[in-house]
């Protein structure tokens, strides 16, 4: 499917692009003292407890290939997603944002024309482990589909059953599972983390990041051999053409530099051909956000 929205099927082809220019699918940008962030107050993620702007992340991306990203929200908050809208720097190519899914008869029409590309909410700090399943939420998740936007999942493993459900309790919707939904690199396991993903990867709605894995790691010493046995598993669940990479900038830096996370990617899909690399840098994205589409929409 060539734009966000719908059933993202496994296409054919190269994607339009090529491998020269790379689109980073999971940032973010923030404010603390503006706009606090309560999940920033733990004394770890001190190091990332101040502004991050569009120059920043221009900075941060020299000497990469990174020429587009797509920006995603931090607060689950409407008054945040209207000032990521706001944005004009042409490096942010789309938009995830937030809306209220148990909103009753949501209503997602204002979006249209705009950068937004679909919805996320912190469903991992969600107390109940099968908040996806809610009739509410479901309704609102059917919402975003006919608005033709996507859902990111940003989901812990323990949340993989009630994902698994709402993903096919919610067919017409894509669903993009955020940072391959967190496994435990740190502890070197692999089940069942491998084992619930491979299940979500079987339904061809659902997407992933490969993205957020150092952060999943341990920050001071991980190396790119302790990811690779998670991008392995991904990669062969879900294939280059339903995977796109993310840096999940500035939560990275806890771990390394984005230049680090970035050729860290690069040595994870360096045994792939370079079409399939291409689907991986970009094509995926520009495929399931829609990117191209909302680059020729008017400002």
């Amino acid at each position: 499917m060539a734009a966000a929205g719908g059933v993202a099927h496994l296409p054919h082809g190269v994607p339009r692009g090529g491998a020269l220019n790379h689109v980073d699918a999971h940032h973010h940008l923030w404010h603390p003292a503006a706009h606090p962030q309560p999940w920033l107050d733990q004394p770890a993620l001190a190091p990332v407890r101040r502004p991050f702007t569009v120059r920043d992340l221009r900075l941060a991306t020299l000497g990469t290939r990174v020429t587009r990203t797509v920006l995603v929200q931090a607060l689950g908050s409407a008054v945040e997603t209207e000032q990521l809208l706001a944005l004009s720097d042409p490096l942010v190519a789309g938009v995830v944002g937030w809306a209220d899914l148990t909103t009753p008869e949501l209503d997602l029409t204002r979006f249209r024309g705009t950068r937004l590309v679909g919805f996320r909410h912190g469903v991992q700090s969600e107390p109940d482990p099968r908040w996806l399943c809610r009739p509410d939420v479901r309704a609102g998740l059917r919402a975003v589909a006919a608005a033709g936007l996507t859902f990111d999942l940003l989901i812990r493993p323990v949340q993989f059953t009630a994902a698994l459900d709402t993903v096919r309790a919610v067919p017409e919707l894509t669903f993009v599972l955020d940072h391959l939904g967190k496994p435990p690199i740190a502890s070197g396991e692999v089940e069942p983390w491998a084992s619930r993903l491979r299940l979500l990867a079987r339904e061809p709605n659902v997407v992933a990041k490969l993205s957020g894995l150092v952060t999943e790691a341990s920050w001071p010493q991980w190396t790119v051999a302790d990811l690779r046995p998670y991008a392995d598993v991904a990669l062969a669940s879900f294939g280059p053409s339903r995977l796109m990479y993310g840096s999940d900038w500035p939560v990275c830096l806890l771990a390394g530099t984005y230049g680090q996370v970035h050729s860290a990617a690069d040595a994870l899909t360096a045994h792939l051909t370079a079409a399939e690399r291409s689907w991986v840098f970009g094509g995926t994205a520009e495929r399931v956000y829609g990117l191209s589409r909302v680059a020729e929409s008017p400002p």
